[in-house]
């Protein structure tokens, strides 16, 4: 049986069982992609990781984590106008990041051809908001493929890039959570390997490139123009899909989820009404929808968060005269959240309760399910960092979060961090904090991932300006919420072994004359130092660092003679102080009913943090699973 790698360079077709993040690398190599670029963020880390099991000698392109997505964006911006096919992807917030590159782009004549490839996070799955990143196609007057599953993500990214070859633009391949981790039976091309050369083709006389004033609208009308072509061909690389159930009263404009979810809720219904399935979502097919309109006499726009077909469906109506009752979102609720299955089954009960009186009964309300909070894993170094630190801060003390792992640190009992924006974001809203403010200490928070990714500036920023705040930064040595890939200061990029850029060099290099680097483990002098560090009059830094016990885990499980070890409670000793399960709160711990307390050897991994967060000395020194002590 072939490994993932191996089938993603298969010659000959097959059919194989996908998800959406691995069935798009085979379009990338059944296209041509020569160069892809990104920052790691939920829901797209498995494309790397669909890309990391391909051996990095036999790829048929480059790829690389770049430090943020802005610098991923111009990594592949450069690539497309030296001649080459190239594609960047990252999450949903990811786009604000890169969006002062990505706005220009359509202004560029891409000779190669660029697919932007964006995570959107419908119902903030993992995402601090749940924003629609369609207005940015909109303002960039850039066009946009929606797929709705593997099979749609596979043949909607050749078809965009083909669109991006052909007019040497960008073109956005929108995919949503569910879509992305969406499993299904695929069935792929044969594919042949191009002969690439390493020729430079990039030639100023393709530009230009210098958007000036005196340039820029020339530039801008060139995008207008594209856009304008592009619309008037979208019926046909649009890949939109018209089901004709011969109702002529009622019919859903849709694509994406929403069609999957509506095609669930109408299996058994025996009044369906024609569907319309937008494939572009962007410029829109206006002959098509004009003809759709013009056929029906209602229309359900069902589409997820903003109202964005829905506004232009209206218009093309009032424009072209039609009448048609057109119907789109009518609470704050069709506003917000993923369109599953049961939102989409509550819509149509509302408006046509015929269509969804068929429906399951599963569908009429969510399942309740019982509260599952997140928490840092077991031996989690930042559970020991916020522990330690909490000794040191008054309760007043204003704390900042950031970004991270860590940002889990606002959870009680630690309640470290009492507002977040976005990565990096920390350091600059302290400084803000700090102004006008003699008495509360302002102590803000910053992953290592983060501080390369965004957070370098507001250092420099609260360095350059003097403004009296501690930063902590939790270093963990690895990019650890979305998936362990290396960052600046691990000694390692995506391909091979690279030159170290130590936080604190880095630190140091800027300046900052007071920096206090300790091990999280280390609880005593961890908690000294913050006390150092706030005390300090001006801008003081603290690294607090330990490695991610997760991905340390997994590493040593794989070697050879590795023995599962966990800690124990002495119930003689132990007085039920429970400072383990209610300040600690490490998740290994169970508080019995009566009070005692035991260790979940399921979850425990024996680091012994704990031992030094006992009162009482109840939790005995790690042993293996046969009873040795370690």
């Amino acid at each position: 049986m072939k490994n993932l790698g191996e089938m993603l360079l298969q010659r000959e077709a097959f059919s194989e069982i996908v998800m959406g993040n691995t069935a798009i690398v085979r379009a990338m190599i059944e296209a041509g992609t020569r160069v892809i670029t990104s920052y790691p963020g939920s829901p797209t880390p498995e494309i790397a990781s669909a890309i990391a099991a391909i051996k990095k000698e036999d790829r048929p392109f480059y790829f690389e984590f770049s430090t943020n997505e802005k610098v991923a964006t111009e990594v592949a911006y450069g690539a497309a106008i030296n001649g080459h096919l190239s594609t960047v992807f990252f999450k949903s917030v990811g786009l604000n990041v890169a969006s002062d590159t990505f706005v220009q782009l359509n202004l560029m004549n891409l000779t190669g051809g660029m697919v932007v490839v964006l995570g959107d996070d419908p119902g903030a799955n993992s995402s601090q908001n749940e924003q629609d990143n369609r207005h940015f196609a909109r303002m960039s007057y850039t066009p946009i493929f929606e797929p709705a599953n593997p099979t749609e993500v596979y043949h909607f990214y050749k078809a965009a890039a083909a669109l991006a070859q052909q007019l040497h633009i960008p073109v956005i391949l929108r995919l949503t959570t569910h879509v992305c981790h969406a499993k299904e039976k695929v069935a792929f091309a044969a594919w042949q390997p191009a002969v690439f050369d390493k020729t430079p083709r990039f030639d100023v006389n393709n530009g230009p490139y210098m958007p000036l004033t005196s340039l820029v609208f020339p530039m801008k009308r060139r995008a207008l123009q594209n856009l304008s072509q592009i619309a008037s061909m979208s019926e046909k690389v649009g890949q939109h899909h018209r089901v004709n159930n011969q109702n002529r009263q009622k019919a859903i404009i849709t694509f994406g989820l929403p069609y999957l979810s509506l095609l669930d809720v109408l299996e058994e219904s025996g009044g369906k009404p024609d569907i319309l399935k937008l494939g572009m979502i962007y410029p829109l097919p206006v002959a098509l929808l004009e003809e759709f309109l013009r056929s029906h006499e209602e229309v359900l726009v069902l589409e997820e968060l903003d109202d964005l077909i829905e506004g232009e469906v209206k218009r093309i109506a009032f424009e072209k005269q039609i009448k048609v009752k057109i119907h789109g979102k009518t609470d704050v609720e069709s506003w917000v959240g993923e369109y599953t299955a049961d939102k989409v089954a509550g819509i149509l009960r509302n408006l046509w309760p015929e269509m969804a009186a068929a429906a399951p009964a599963s569908l009429a309300a969510p399942l309740p399910v019982p509260a599952r909070p997140a928490q840092m894993c077991p031996g989690c170094g930042h559970r020991s960092a916020f522990h330690a630190i909490k000794q040191a801060l008054a309760p007043a003390d204003i704390k900042v979060a950031d970004i991270g792992c860590h940002t889990l640190g606002f959870m009680p009992p630690y309640n470290m961090g009492e507002m977040l924006m976005c990565m990096g974001a920390s350091t600059g809203i302290a400084a803000g904090l700090s102004l006008f403010n003699d008495s509360r200490r302002v102590v803000c928070f910053l992953g290592d991932s983060t501080f390369f990714h965004a957070g370098i500036p507001g250092i420099i920023n609260a360095l350059f300006n003097r403004h009296n705040i501690t930063l902590i930064v939790m270093e963990n040595g690895t990019t650890a919420m979305t998936g362990h890939q290396d960052h600046a200061a691990t000694g390692r990029n995506f391909n091979d072994l690279t030159e170290k850029i130590p936080v604190r060099s880095v630190l140091e290099g800027l300046g900052i004359k007071h920096i206090f680097e300790v091990d999280t483990y280390q609880q005593q002098k961890l908690t000294d130092a913050v006390k150092e560090a706030v005390a300090v009059e001006g801008f003081a830094v603290v690294i607090a660092k330990h490695p991610c016990m997760l991905k340390l885990m997994r590493e040593q499980r794989r070697k050879d003679g590795f023995q599962a070890r966990m800690v124990s409670i002495d119930k003689k000793t132990c007085d039920h102080q429970h400072v383990c399960v209610s300040n600690f709160a490490c998740p290994t711990f169970i508080l019995n009913p009566d009070g005692s307390v035991d260790v979940n050897p399921d979850l425990c991994i024996g680091d012994g943090s704990c031992l030094q967060t006992c009162p009482s000395k109840a939790i005995n020194r790690p042993q293996n699973r046969e009873g040795n002590k370690e």
